[in-house]
């Protein structure tokens, strides 16, 4: 990702402080680190090391507060988080976490080695060669030759930003004494001021405007003089001294590439240290012969140090951030619970180990994390989360400089990857041969050019989507890193209109023909006059009218039946009673509690409920205009009857009654659409919305609330029973409450505090309940009561049921419920049932107080002496 340095030198413009360039300053977060161990001194806060001292620059004494001012400046600038950052979930800055990253010291015969054909192995550090730290990257050679120049690769993800940014940070502190000034370069920066000439101290001034006054004092320091050249696949260098003369004078005005050429040749500044980073494709644009070494960034292939930085990333302070400031905290238990499932999973060696292998991919895990388990921000979706996730990777940047198509690395990504993510959803299976990878990557490669391409998106980004499956049963195979990315890039594929049937793609081009032909009727006309006879010419002219119009109906055809195929998939009845799906993104991440499937059983069908829900995401207006900075665009009236099409087909099959989970589901597409118009219309015949049974986290009641809270209708019923709602939950979903008729919320987690919330609900000016159900709440006998004598006075008389036991002809199936209590009680959780019979007692000893009814007294009593023995047996108080 490019740099975007200080204009002029001082402080970034106020106009671009909290816009999206921070994201682009040195691309990926700068918690996309490796091994991280506590500063070498204490710094509490980015602020208190630019108000203190900073390590005097000897080297240059005549101006040390020149050097000082360089250092504030870069330190403010470079420790400023891109937007996506700051948006999801909790950080940690590079001033308070010492980085360590893992760099593997390679050799040029390494580097001419032809790689492995899908280049998707991961290569451990030679035997012998421990990782180099930031601070040896410049110490002698094996050889003990000098080392001036330091090249550093490696393929998107990995954190080739990253450790930039680190670095200056480091300099900015005093942990890299070796050098005395440290001049960081953006390659696209410098790609994109073409050929017009500019002298080094011109480049240099421009952006640092603190060292004017030391430039031409540059030479003097000689290798404490450290320049970073970030990005080098950006920059097309030409070593031809034909083409790039020789020059060493640092105020000759010359082409920026050139200026860079001089300076890695050491005829510019010949004692100065250089730093380099690139993808692989791009180290041969540097001669070997003028570097010194060779890194290869690698990633977390350890997974201590997976679990270090997820410990770390998840227990930060800002988790305890709620939507708006406003929400709740998770507590600390709450944290170590996720982060001792996340463990588990990766000790595993699960899959999603060898995805953390790339460190971009542990943000995208923490990012999702926070995402379903704490209080979500208004408009945030899963798919903006993905989508965000790729703009930090990838940017706009083109696949490769040198090509004259320009075409954007995530256009082509979509193209071949989207192809594959597809092809697998279709034919329901995750895990492809290398056949398959093959045919997806080579389909419709013809010239040298188109190679080439390929040849470089499979050295840089083909490891950052698929991944070497380490699952049992599957050798050989490939998956994609994360099996979400797959369902994304399908939805991707689609909405860009990248699927074309034949008869696509034949009319298409008819249709473009006879447009061409179209635009200079008079020439046609004026040939086919010598041909036919003059009758005829009417019907030719009508003709070419009428193709365009067929070739419209054929894609409008499309459209409906990409529409049929993503609500087939959203209400396949197979998939009724599986897991919600923002359930199953949680297992995919957290793991599976039980034993896991042996190798030999039948694996059962693959679910793609995300699929449609990312089509609709993407649809929505703010992940098309990320879209379109990542060179895919997504035409508005394409997006427009895309949905169209969709709501028809909604409409057909959304009236069906559907199962609780499957229901959410279906809210959560509208969810991630974000179009409350679209919405309004496809769920204007909801009536009754029963999602009871579905664990209703904060991100659940969220979906629920935004979705249906602004409708106007009324809801028959609404039930909530066993949804593990809490007071928070009760909250959030108060506009949703308001517009029930029956409020069903047995069996939650609704404690005494939840008291005042439903005495509000039931007061409220808009309210509509007539009866409210609370079958297992732990309500104090106050509040019950509180509930009932309010529910009796309040306008319309909403009966609120609190107690199991109210009612005449309940006492008839007691004998029942507890000859299942007790048939189950070796195979149920037993604290559960000691915590629901402990209730039913309380509700029993209430009832029989308050009732005057001597034989129903006695019925309670005898029922009670059952549920007490009940109790003993469990373990649990009999009283």
């Amino acid at each position: 990702m490019a740099p975007h340095f200080l204009p002029q030198g001082s402080k970034p413009p106020d106009s671009l402080r909290e816009s999206c360039v921070p994201s682009t300053i040195l691309g990926p977060s700068p918690s996309w680190c490796w091994a991280l161990t506590p500063p070498p001194h204490p710094t509490s806060s980015l602020s208190a090391c630019i108000s203190g001292p900073l390590p005097d620059a000897s080297p240059l004494p005549s101006h040390p507060e020149a050097i000082q001012q360089h250092r504030r400046n870069l330190a403010e600038w470079f420790s400023r988080l891109p937007r996506e950052e700051r948006q999801f979930g909790p950080t940690f800055a590079l001033d308070t976490v010492h980085v360590d990253p893992v760099i593997r010291e390679s050799t040029p015969d390494e580097l001419l080695r032809p790689t492995a054909e899908l280049a998707l192995e991961h290569h451990p550090p030679s035997a012998g060669l421990p990782p180099l730290a930031l601070s040896q990257l410049f110490d002698p050679d094996a050889c003990g030759r000098r080392v001036q120049t330091v090249v550093l690769y490696g393929t998107v993800g990995t954190g080739k930003s990253t450790l930039v940014r680190k670095m200056v940070l480091d300099w900015c502190y005093g942990r890299l004494p070796a050098f005395e000034l440290l001049i960081p370069f953006s390659c696209e920066d410098l790609s994109s001021l073409g050929p017009a000439p500019a002298s080094l101290c011109q480049l240099v001034a421009q952006r640092y405007t603190p060292l004017k006054e030391i430039l031409p004092l540059m030479a003097t320091a000689g290798s404490r003089l450290l320049f970073v050249l970030h990005g080098l696949e950006r920059l097309n260098l030409n070593f031809q001294l034909a083409d790039t003369g020789l020059c060493s004078d640092l105020e000759e005005p010359k082409a920026p590439a050139a200026i860079i050429v001089n300076l890695l040749r050491k005829y510019m500044l010949p004692e100065a240290s250089i730093l380099v980073t690139t993808r692989p494709s791009a180290i041969g644009r540097i001669p070997s012969k003028y570097v010194g070494r060779y890194g290869e960034i690698c990633g977390f292939s350890d997974t201590n140090l997976q679990k270090l930085y997820f410990q770390l990333r998840l227990n930060q302070p800002d988790c305890e951030h709620g939507a708006g400031g406003a929400g709740v905290s998770a507590t600390l238990a709450q944290h170590d619970n996720l982060v001792e499932m996340l463990s588990r999973n990766l000790e595993g060696h699960h899959q999603i180990a060898a995805a953390c292998f790339l460190p971009s991919y542990c943000w995208l895990v923490c990012a999702t994390l926070h995402f379903l388990h704490a209080p979500t921000p208004a408009g945030q979706t899963l798919t903006s989360i993905y989508t965000s996730f790729l703009r930090l990777n990838f940017s706009g940047e083109m696949l490769d400089s040198t090509d004259p198509s320009k075409l954007s690395l995530m256009a082509y990504a979509a193209r071949t990857m989207g192809k594959l993510a597809y092809e697998g959803v279709s034919s329901r299976k995750t895990y492809f041969s290398e056949e398959d990878v093959r045919g997806c990557l080579e389909a419709g490669i013809k010239t040298e050019e188109e190679f080439q391409l390929l040849h470089v998106f499979r050295r840089d980004a083909l490891r950052f989507f698929l991944a070497p499956c380490v699952e049992p049963g599957h050798p050989g195979t490939f998956v994609f890193t994360v099996p979400a990315m797959q369902e994304y890039l399908a939805a991707l594929y689609i909405v860009l209109g990248l699927r074309k049937t034949t008869l696509q793609r034949v009319g298409k081009e008819v249709a473009e023909f006879v447009g061409r032909v179209g635009e200079d009727v008079s020439l046609v006309l004026g040939i086919m006059a010598k041909l036919l006879p003059l009758r005829a010419l009417p019907l030719l002219f009508n003709l070419l009218k009428v193709v365009p119009r067929v070739f419209g109906r054929v894609v409008g055809k499309s459209r409906e039946a990409v529409a049929q195929a993503m609500v087939l998939e959203m209400f396949r009845e197979e998939d009724y009673y599986n897991d919600d799906v923002l359930d199953q993104i949680g297992a995919s991440i957290l793991g599976v509690e039980g034993p896991r499937r042996h190798p030999d059983e039948p694996p059962d069908d693959e679910v793609f409920e995300l699929f449609p829900m990312f089509m609709g995401g993407l649809l929505s207006a703010h992940n098309r205009a990320v879209l379109a900075q990542l060179g895919c665009p997504i035409k508005t009236l394409d997006a427009l009857e895309n949905a169209q099409a969709i709501k028809k087909k909604l409409g057909k099959l959304g009236r069906q009654v559907l199962p609780p989970s499957e229901l959410l589901d279906h809210l959560f597409f509208h969810y991630e659409f974000q179009n409350q118009r679209f919405s309004a219309e496809v769920l204007g015949s909801l009536r009754q919305l029963n999602l009871a049974g579905v664990r209703m986290t904060p991100l659940k009641c969220t979906v629920v609330a935004a979705v249906l809270g602004s409708g106007r209708h009324a809801l028959d019923e609404v039930n909530l029973a066993s949804c593990q709602l809490d007071p928070m939950g009760l909250r959030t979903l108060r506009p949703v409450f308001l517009r029930a008729r029956k409020l069903g919320l047995q069996l939650n987690s609704l404690g005494p505090e939840a008291c005042k919330d439903l005495r509000d609900l039931l007061l409220h000016d808009q309210c509509q309940v007539t009866t409210l159900r609370l079958y297992f709440n732990e309500l104090s006998s106050e509040g019950r009561q509180a509930l009932r004598d309010m529910g009796s006075t309040t306008e319309g008389g909403a009966r609120v049921v609190v107690s199991l036991t109210e009612g005449t002809a309940v006492s008839e199936y007691w004998s029942v419920i507890l000859g299942e209590v007790q048939r189950n009680l070796n195979s149920w959780d037993r604290g559960r049932v000691r915590r629901h019979l402990e209730l039913l007692l309380r509700d029993l000893e209430d009832n029989r107080g308050a009732t005057l009814n001597p034989w129903r007294k006695a019925q309670l009593l005898r029922v009670e002496s059952e549920v007490k023995a009940l109790l003993e047996q469990l373990g649990g108080p009999g009283t």
